[in-house]
């Protein structure tokens, strides 16, 4: 039975944990996908295959939200691999709860989706607040921040602005969804979201969500609005905040859906630090 949040905000000191899409649906012996980098179609008929390149236009652009995959339908096996948490960085702003985050700025949209368990018995864990912040394409982090700028990269115009941030409520299947674009890069490090999930006043973790690195090299070197600021200059095997950690647990599993938007998920487990590796 899933602990009350009284019984949960008792217990002192939080890890989290996470489980790759392809994982969750291992029941099933034809998965296209093949892993965080894999790319595969959306699965209905009635929705075609999926896109031939990723989409353009932002938010606006994802067209086909109805066809898209549910990608937690398959029943979790077993509860999900440790990961820790990380700085939250000196980035942080006000952010407002909302489902899109982009306000309306341009970028390769992305659905992304998110499912909290906790870790003993994978059971969904409603009402957590999920807070998700990012860069734009241009590497630059919106909102008055605590380093105006680091965060700005000398952008005037960021601090006006709450673009790539967003909070959402967990339901009572213990899952939340933003629509946002894929961040952009900044020197030093790979291309990642910060999340924070918080359950009443209480921080549970704070820590980062990472893609594969081919395929943030394949947007970097086609996408229109992505190719004009070059390759990053850090991988995920170089990046300074996760140095010497096995990625795997925190890079997202991501599909391309047939209106050429990116499914991005996670399944994010909750335990307590005194059992966790970290």
């Amino acid at each position: 039975m899933l602990p009350s949040r009284r019984q949960l905000l008792r217990t002192l000191g939080y890890g989290v944990a996470a489980l790759p899409l392809v994982e969750l649906a291992a029941c099933s012996s034809d998965q296209a996908s093949t892993g965080p980098d894999a790319t595969q179609p959306d699965g209905g008929d009635s929705c075609g295959s999926a896109a031939a390149a990723w989409a353009t236009g932002g938010t606006a652009a994802m067209l086909a939200k109805a066809c898209y995959p549910d990608p937690f339908a398959s029943a979790i096996t077993s509860c999900p691999l440790v990961i820790c948490p990380t700085t939250a960085g000196p980035c942080t702003a006000a952010t407002p709860s909302r489902e899109d985050i982009s306000e309306g700025f341009p970028g390769l949209p992305v659905r992304l989706a998110l499912k909290l368990v906790t870790a003993q018995t994978c059971e969904p864990i409603a009402g957590a607040v999920v807070e998700i912040w990012h860069t734009q394409v241009t590497g630059v982090y919106s909102g008055i921040t605590p380093n105006p700028q680091q965060c700005s990269q000398g952008d005037l115009d960021a601090a006006n602005h709450g673009y790539f941030r967003g909070t959402q409520t967990s339901d009572a299947n213990g899952r939340v969804g933003f629509d946002t674009c894929f961040p952009g890069w900044y020197p030093g490090r790979a291309i990642h979201f910060h999340v924070r999930v918080t359950v009443g006043a209480v921080d549970f973790i704070v820590s980062q969500l990472f893609f594969g690195d081919s395929v943030s090299q394949e947007i970097f070197a086609a996408h229109p609005d992505y190719e004009p600021h070059g390759q990053p200059d850090t991988t995920n095997q170089t990046d300074g905040v996760l140095q010497g950690v096995d990625f795997a647990p925190y890079v997202l599993d991501i599909a391309r859906m047939s209106d050429g938007a990116m499914l991005a998920s996670k399944v994010i487990a909750i335990r307590a630090a005194a059992q966790a590796n970290c």
